[in-house]
């Protein structure tokens, strides 16, 4: 994809997701910064503050957990280079800890690929499953929205035991809900 594509893509999934009623109605929204070839998410992020919605990113533990942080615009990222592992780009202010996640109304996802069940492949490092249990033993109930290209949604990726669903993918050309969704 050229840059022109990318920038395209950007804007047309934050309008599609922007269109998503659970993210109408939310007051906090979990996110991520994109990071090489994924879906820009940087115009959602924004898009979701101009709305009055408390944006949290997520910063990589050690261990691979996930603590988060508050998005208050692009100045309050930081690029982080995790050993061996890609750069993230995290938020730069107070950490509210691992369980802060467990606060939010939707939580939008990375991935590489989503099935038509709504079974999400992750990149591997574990740190979304984690995120998912965390939220499944809290008892909360967020709407959980995976960001994607049209072509990663594919008709069947690997599943493991520690797996979940998700309610919904968008990509730049529209919204597909799953079953399993809420």
């Amino acid at each position: 994809m050229t840059a022109d594509d990318v920038r395209e893509a950007a804007a047309a999934l934050a309008d599609r997701a922007l269109e998503l009623p659970e993210l109408a109605r939310a007051r906090t929204v979990a996110a991520y910064v994109s990071v090489g070839s994924e879906p820009g998410t940087l115009t959602l992020l924004d898009a979701l503050r101009e709305r009055g919605v408390r944006v949290l990113l997520p910063a990589l533990l050690p261990d691979n957990d996930l603590d988060w942080g508050a998005y208050t615009g692009e100045g309050s990222v930081a690029r982080v280079q995790h050993g061996g592992k890609m750069a993230l780009f995290e938020p730069s202010g107070e950490r509210l800890g691992p369980d802060a996640v467990t606060g939010a109304d939707v939580v939008l996802l990375p991935g590489l690929a989503v099935d038509g069940r709504g079974m999400r492949l992750g990149r591997g490092g574990g740190s979304y499953d984690r995120v998912l249990a965390r939220l499944e033993r809290a008892g909360a109930r967020p709407a959980l929205v995976v960001l994607l290209y049209d072509s990663e949604v594919v008709a069947h990726v690997p599943e493991e035991e520690h797996d979940r669903l998700v309610h919904a993918v968008v990509t730049p050309s529209g919204v597909r809900r799953f079953r399993s969704g809420a």
